[in-house]
């Protein structure tokens, strides 16, 4: 679930943690933030399924729930591979009626105190609105790729070995423990992607109600097999249609995943060639994933790109120990966080591709940065040199930019396959 709010609280204003009786007022308010969409009952109850009710906060004005707030407890795999715990912020929303009164502020304060008092050295969230979250330290650290390809006129090349991949179709809720392992063995090695052990988050990838197909089938699933072991799997609707010319349909892709390059070119090819298409819509794919590659023409297939996956780092010695580096890094960092100022001051780096080190210093310093852009750089998709052109990173010793910048990159683009 996305985050929405406004920036609102008076004296009247309350903040609990929530309980679990209040869930279904607490909600209510949430989803009228959202413009009063409604969602399906097994939606409803996934999500009620999911909530953490000690991470959650709500803002009361009398017997009225006015703000919302909650968090869910992740692990994310940051450059190097390691699962770092992190609170995924969710469910973010304050009254029209109550903005422009500090609501909005004291939740987030709140809740990055708690984060720290629980050890997690990150918070994530996904921005319905992305003004919003930066004066809270919140960088972009993920951009997606969205494309809409015209499959009568791209054909798509494939790697050797492509061939000795075979699919079936299989019922997507069938399949399901299949397709978690895929996914379970794909997350240590790409940064931003979430661990999903608590029970209940397999089965949001499912959720279809008919209300959100847009005239589309329902959720339809094939598996790339070889040597008889599951490598990887597609989720995707259909949505058939006819023009003058003949068939002119679409077919909406929901998730692929593969193990080898092999693996994910079966399961594109399958998706280009579908009987009765000529178009197919994928959303939310990494910047650097191979089919981009393999088309005949890119321009065709109308690529964009957003913003994605917000970072903070709650704990900056700690968040910066957690991860390695591309090469040998020694940096002092002056870092700015007046929202959680127990970062504030200077931090000295040190590390390379085995760990790293990450210590308060009274050294000088050789950039300085805030918070919100350590977020942004930390998972090694967005270049430090960026930020200092954009005037948002200072270097105060000549090379530490440069050296900086390198250090903090990732062999593979940073990507969060899912909401949350």
């Amino acid at each position: 679930m996305a985050t929405v709010a406004s920036d609102a609280t008076g004296p009247s204003t309350e903040l609990r943690v929530l309980r679990p009786g209040d869930w279904e007022r607490w909600y209510d308010t949430l989803l009228r933030a959202f413009g009063g969409a409604t969602e399906s009952d097994e939606e409803r109850a996934l999500w009620r399924e999911l909530t953490e009710y000690d991470r959650c906060l709500a803002a009361w004005e009398g017997g009225a729930v006015v703000g919302t707030a909650g968090a869910f407890s992740f692990r994310m795999t940051v450059p190097g591979g390691a699962p770092v715990p992190a609170a995924g912020v969710t469910m973010v929303s304050v009254a029209a009626t109550h903005r422009r009164r500090g609501v909005l502020t004291s939740m987030m304060r709140r809740q990055l105190e708690d984060v720290r008092r629980r050890g997690e050295p990150l918070a994530v969230l996904c921005a319905s609105e992305p003004a919003i979250y930066g004066r809270f330290g919140y960088g972009a650290a993920t951009v997606h790729f969205s494309a809409r390809i015209d499959t009568a006129r791209v054909s798509l090349s494939v790697p050797d070995g492509t061939g000795d991949v075979r699919l079936r179709y299989a019922e997507p809720g069938e399949v399901l423990r299949e397709c978690e392992a895929v996914y379970a063995r794909l997350v240590p090695g790409r940064p931003g992607m979430l661990a999903r052990h608590r029970p209940g988050w397999e089965r949001v990838g499912l959720l279809d109600p008919e209300s959100e197909r847009d005239g589309a089938s329902a959720l339809q699933c094939v598996l790339a097999e070889r040597g008889g072991e599951v490598v990887g799997f597609a989720r995707y609707r259909v949505k058939l249609d006819w023009g003058p010319s003949g068939h002119d349909g679409t077919v909406r892709l929901e998730e692929l995943y593969g193990l080898d390059p092999a693996a994910q070119a079966a399961l594109w090819r399958f998706l280009f060639e579908m009987d009765l298409t000529s178009t197919l819509v994928v959303r939310g794919r990494p910047v650097d994933e191979a089919w981009q590659y393999q088309v005949s023409d890119i321009r065709r297939c109308l690529p964009r790109l957003r913003d994605q996956l917000y970072v903070r780092l709650v704990d900056v010695g700690a968040a910066l120990a957690a991860r390695t580096y591309l090469t040998p890094v020694d940096v002092v960092l002056e870092v700015s966080d007046a929202f959680c100022p127990w970062n504030e001051g200077r931090w000295r780096l040190t590390g390379d591709a085995k760990g790293a080190s990450c210590e308060r210093t009274s050294d000088a310093a050789d950039l300085a940065l805030s918070v919100r852009e350590l977020g942004a750089a930390y998972l090694g998709g967005v270049p430090l040199t960026a930020l200092a052109a954009a005037g948002r990173v200072r270097e105060l010793r000549g090379g530490a930019l440069a050296e900086a910048s390198v250090a903090f990159g990732s062999t593979l683009a940073p990507w969060l396959p899912h909401g949350f």
